[in-house]
């Protein structure tokens, strides 16, 4: 534990009462929960196996579970449960699904595969397309708030809410029936069984002897319940959160689960985490005055020993087009004079729509970039669908691949034929794929149906065995005559909302092609090997999960992100832009408590600055086809002026001559570093 500070020392070394350590950003959190990790099994005995700490990233499980390792070094640190929290839920559903009344393949759904399955029943209930993701959305909610389809219907306060409501039940029964679960029952449904099944809550208490939680203020109802379920009357625990870095209540987070634990445990003792070790003094005094403005249970000041450092500054540009060319011509100057790399610069914004004029610009000055938080090729439906053709034809016992694609494109197999099939394999303890071949299906389906499925199932056969007598370049073929066999090209063209967007998403299809060839041709020059079926599935599947993780490989490349997506890292240099009213806070968070989360949001840009932080706004910028008038963020107002510099202030306007000369300035000085290098 050499080289902890008091306060962390002491967030390590208390294990008498639940302490929570209220982290403050750059403050050295990881540390504190991996130093108590290894605290825990060298001085207090306790095997790592009894040893449960959670996280919200996978990533950041694997770099916790690694500096465990290196901590530790020759003592054993094997066994030690390290996860996120719905890992831990998959878990717990894994080994009790006999309970919940679950086969032992029981299914994961994405947000896709569930639209799908809304969709279909929204049809049964004449309900109209145009709320499905407000359905979704309401679902969702009601999942990580903990709340069951009987209670959120004895909670309606409409008749909007009372059909959404009796949706969920419907929906729940469905994924039931499936054999499947959902995200947000990873963790539900872990609490329901620990709540109706005191003995198997007694058990997972026992293999639970000590839980760390970090990220805390990201929990939201459901997460908050299945944490006390675990720790139980002993408390055990510690768990590490920052209430000002709290963004996520879009999606269920709820900040005041920190001061619950307050009254849930009243012997809680909170440890603060104050000293920086990332940023200079100007940025943590602006972050400071800027925070303060919101409303705390627990006060706390950030301070570093790294000095004051440069002045923030403050960019006013004339519009969205001069913002994008400032800043990438900012990177240029800023890397010539201090000799830094382009992977030392992240241009933060509010809004994903926000870097499409970066990425233009920075492109047209050949500057490598790497656009985070986009959307993974996997992702998109096109693919997602060949890939589950693919996936069910290596594995036919996939039933989520195949729920996805039997009536993809449609084959007039409607929600409740399929939810038939799956009660008959569910009852028959078989994939779906297995019962459309017994005999016995006759028994629950009509005639008509009957054929329907049985056709499929005799599809997937035959296309099984045809693949399996495929290798190298004749796989290609293979996958081109069973897309033309699907027509799936025709439904592309049906299902899409223009000709443009069909023809992109056929183009993404035949960028699957390309790739394919790639992995076949790389395998035959390289290894002599000619590929089958299964090893490219296997290979893209393995893909897909990296290109998910690209972010864990270091690459010289400036950072485009969102300020969601920024959380948990560190620059040396960051760009902040958008700082408009309607914006950065954004127009539909103008009042209380969305306010706050804006500003929670402004403050974890400006902490993700370890040296340099400039922030920028549009005085005009183009919405609807027209340029409207932008009003500089009240939350540049609140930083304190004496750590401001501020180009283009509100009040002290330039005259027209003097911006040109400055900006012609600026071109020429631009030009002859260019050309001295």
């Amino acid at each position: 534990m050499h080289g902890l500070n008091d306060r962390q020392l002491k967030g390590v070394m208390h294990i008498e009462t639940p302490a929570l350590v209220l982290a403050g950003a750059g403050s050295g959190k990881t540390r504190v929960i991996t130093e108590k990790i290894a605290y825990l099994i060298r001085k207090h005995d306790i095997r790592p196996h009894h040893i449960y700490a959670l996280t919200f990233t996978n990533k950041a499980a694997k770099e916790m579970k690694e500096r465990v390792s290196k901590l530790l070094k020759d003592d054993p640190s094997k066994g030690l449960n390290v996860s996120t929290f719905h890992n831990l839920g998959l878990n717990i559903i894994r080994q009790e699904y006999k309970t919940l009344g679950y086969k032992a393949s029981f299914s994961i759904m994405d947000a896709t595969d569930t639209k799908q399955i809304l969709k279909e029943l929204m049809k049964k209930q004449q309900l109209s397309e145009e709320e499905l993701d407000g359905v979704q959305w309401d679902i969702s909610n009601w999942k990580n708030g903990h709340i069951s389809p009987q209670q959120a219907l004895e909670e309606a306060e409409d008749n909007l809410q009372q059909a959404r409501a009796i949706l969920y039940d419907y929906y729940q029964k469905q994924l039931h029936a499936y054999n499947s679960v959902d995200f947000d029952d990873l963790i539900g449904l872990p609490v329901r069984l620990f709540q109706e099944h005191p003995h198997i809550l007694d058990k997972w208490q026992n293999k639970v002897r000590y839980l760390l939680v970090d990220e805390y203020q990201d929990t939201n109802a459901a997460q908050y319940a299945l944490v006390k379920q675990l720790v139980g009357v002993h408390a055990k625990f510690t768990v590490v959160g920052d209430d000002d870095q709290s963004i996520y209540a879009w999606r269920g987070a709820q900040p005041e689960n920190l001061a619950l634990l307050q009254q849930d445990f009243p012997n809680l003792e909170v440890i603060k985490l104050e000293q920086n070790y990332r940023s200079s003094n100007r940025i943590l005094k602006s972050a400071n005055a800027l925070i303060a403005q919101n409303p705390h249970v627990f006060e706390k000041q950030l301070w570093s020993e790294m000095g004051m450092g440069d002045h923030l500054r403050v960019l006013a540009c004339s519009d969205e087009n001069h913002e994008a060319e400032r800043v990438i011509s900012e990177i240029i100057v800023h890397k010539f004079k201090h000799k830094t790399q382009f992977k030392d610069y992240a241009i933060l914004y509010r809004g994903n729509f926000q870097s499409r004029l970066f990425e233009r610009a920075l492109r047209e000055q050949n500057i490598p970039y790497k656009l985070s938080g986009g959307q993974s090729f996997f992702d998109k439906t096109e693919i997602k669908d060949i890939m589950s053709y693919l996936k069910l034809i290596v594995n036919p016992d996939d039933d989520a691949a195949f729920l996805r694609i039997i009536n993809t494109p449609r084959r007039e197999i409607g929600a409740s034929t399929i939810e038939k099939l799956a009660r008959y394999a569910t009852g028959r303890n078989i994939s779906l794929f297995d019962a459309t071949q017994e005999l016995g299906l006759s028994t629950q389906l009509s005639e008509k149906a009957l054929k329907r499925v049985q056709h499929f199932g005799q599809l997937l056969l035959s296309w099984a065995q045809e693949a399996d007598a495929k290798e190298g370049m004749d796989v290609i073929s293979f996958i081109r005559q069973l897309i033309e066999h699907i027509e799936y090209d025709n439904w592309l063209q049906e299902t899409s909302n223009t000709p443009r967007q069909a023809e992109k998403r056929i183009e993404n299809i035949r960028d699957l092609f390309l790739w394919i060839e790639r992995i076949l041709k790389k395998a035959e020059e390289e290894d002599g090997e000619s590929l089958r079926l299964e090893k490219i599935v296997a290979h893209m599947t393995l893909m897909d999960l990296m290109e998910r993780n690209e972010d864990d490989t270091e690459s010289n490349e400036v950072t485009l992100m969102t300020l969601h997506a920024s959380k948990g890292l560190e620059f040396p240099h960051v760009f902040l832009i958008g700082m408009e009213e309607e914006l950065l806070p954004h127009k539909q968070n103008l009042e209380s408590p969305g306010l706050e989360e804006e500003r929670r949001l402004a403050y974890v840009g400006i902490t993700r600055a370890q040296r340099s932080l400039t922030m920028t706004y549009a005085k005009k910028r183009k919405k609807y086809g027209e340029l409207i008038s932008c009003e500089p963020s009240r939350f540049l107002n609140e930083l304190p002026e004496e750590c401001i510099q501020w180009e283009g202030k509100p009040g002290v306007e330039r005259s027209p001559e003097e911006q040109k000369m400055l900006g012609n300035a600026h071109l020429d000085n631009l030009k002859a570093m260019l050309n001295a290098t």
